[in-house]
């Protein structure tokens, strides 16, 4: 069936009469699946040579395919794999050697993981584990159910058992739990050779080996050295004195987002985690850092958004867990739209007298939000990147003030003369309109401004003042200055 599909499904010739052929040999939905599972494949596969894999996997040529796949990269191994039906991909999995299988099982999905774990003896999965990296091994271990755990835990060794153990106990989002075991220190009264030589025994087995660690006797860290410098330095050198001492380092409890910007801050590609007494207990990698930084944005993306944070694949997430975690902001906006709706009742007497001043309040209210959320994107990724703290609000708002009047008094120009010129409102309300969209403009991008700094010096998150809180405030302020300009404009008691 997979050959058959894989033939004729795809030929430009009697392409048409093939796809029936195949539709009427098997059931319309098992047919349906492989068609569209081909379909991708052929699309949007092509540079893996998986047309290739299929045919060598449905004639047996296994021995071939073998060598195709460890010719790939791993990644893109993974990627391949998971676009696999479970009955193709484990013996795609049990055809790779087991050091290449083990760094591919480490790029896969929780799902697929889980998949391989289950159809695996044990002998395979003591294996992967060991050879897998402890970060990885960690991340893999917390997406797992507790049989799984329990599975993968038994055929751990004792001492990786402990480091796992150690490791699961730092809080979530910590550098403790994004840290990495794996790397090369040397004593600081070594000499260079003794250090070479010891690098050349372990760094096999270790993930960080570009940039080694220097302690002393009670193991605080007391310097760097790469593994450039080590090479060009004099064999009888010691350590001490060709090691760098003007390091970056964190503590086990620091925050994930904070390290992160120390790794762009100072171009990092390495960093040392230590105690509270300045022991090495662990180095955080650039590839762990390059992951944290996709969830930070993922993270305020959402809270932009007004929805509570999710790990989860969109597709992947149920419906009920989206709609959990989207109503209880939705709820809370809900309400504090009231205010917008008791500001437009206490002046129902100025609508009444002047029903057509109506017609432009969404437009005002869409303006000054828009305006106020451009200003909060700007200041909320300043503050993210370390460019702007609370120390600078001033200069925040006098640049926005500046930027709002130029802003302001364009666009509230441009209103007047197409209100007073193709809607034919008469003076007094497009200077109403006019001037009411110039003041909404400079309040909602000061408040734009403010607001996030504002947040981020009583510790919450910025991103929960963008868009839509900042929507809400703006359209309350709004309609405040558009009715009472109407009240003086147009003598309305």
């Amino acid at each position: 069936m997979f050959q058959e599909l894989h033939k004729g499904s795809f030929n430009n010739n009697g392409h048409r009469s093939s796809l029936v052929k195949v539709f009427y040999n098997c059931t319309f939905k098992k047919n349906l699946i492989n068609f569209l599972y081909f379909f991708y494949i052929k699309n949007m596969k092509e540079g893996i040579k998986l047309e290739e894999i299929v045919e060598l996997l449905e004639q047996n040529r296994l021995a071939e395919l073998k060598e195709i796949l460890i010719k790939e990269n791993p990644i893109d191994i993974a990627e391949v794999f998971e676009e696999f039906p479970k009955e193709k991909d484990l013996i795609i999995f049990k055809l790779l050697p087991k050091d290449f299988s083990s760094e591919v099982f480490s790029y896969l999905s929780p799902e697929k993981q889980q998949e391989v774990i289950e159809n695996i003896t044990d002998e395979e999965i003591k294996f992967i584990m060991e050879d897998m990296y402890l970060d990885d091994t960690v991340d893999f271990i917390e997406e797992m159910p507790a049989n799984i755990v329990d599975k993968i835990l038994k055929n751990t060794s004792h001492d990786k058992r402990k480091l796992i153990n150690q490791m699961l106990k730092y809080p979530e989002n910590s550098a403790g739990s994004v840290m990495t075991v794996e790397y090369i220190s040397f004593k600081d009264n070594c000499t260079v050779k003794q250090a070479i030589d010891y690098y050349r025994k372990i760094a096999i087995n270790k993930e960080e080996t570009d940039i080694c660690f220097v302690t002393d006797s009670k193991k605080k860290l007391v310097g760097i050295i790469s593994l450039k410098t080590l090479i060009l330095s004099n064999d009888d050198s010691y350590i001490k004195d060709e090691m760098d001492t003007n390091f970056i380092s964190v503590l086990t409890k620091d925050d994930q987002e904070e390290i992160a910007a120390l790794f762009r801050k100072y171009d990092l590609t390495t960093m040392p985690v230590v105690d509270h007494e300045d022991r090495l207990v662990g180095v955080i990698t650039v590839d762990d850092i390059v992951d944290v930084i996709d969830q930070e944005n993922t993270e305020d993306i959402q809270k932009m958004a007004a929805m509570n944070p999710s790990d989860e694949e969109y597709l992947k997430e149920s419906v009920i867990s989206l709609a959990k975690h989207r109503i209880l902001w939705l709820l809370v906006l809900m309400i504090s739209a009231t205010f917008t709706g008791m500001v437009i009742k206490k002046y129902e007497e100025v609508l009444q007298s002047a029903v057509y001043l109506a017609v432009f309040i969404p437009m005002l209210m869409d303006t000054g939000g828009n305006a106020g959320s451009q200003s909060a994107t700007l200041i909320i990724r300043g503050i993210a990147l370390e460019e702007i703290e609370f120390s600078d609000i001033f200069k925040v708002i006098w640049k926005e003030l500046r930027v709002s009047i130029l802003v302001g008094f364009i666009l509230s120009g441009i209103n007047f003369l197409r209100i007073y010129y193709f809607t034919k409102s008469g003076f007094e309300t497009s200077l109403i309109v006019a001037i009411s969209m110039f003041l909404t403009i400079i309040m909602a991008k000061v408040i734009g401004g403010v607001l996030p700094l504002v947040a981020k010096s009583l510790k919450i998150d910025p991103a929960i003042m963008a868009s839509p809180l900042i929507t809400t405030i703006v359209d309350t302020a709004a309609l405040i200055i558009y009715f009472q300009l109407s009240v003086i404009f147009l003598h309305i008691q």
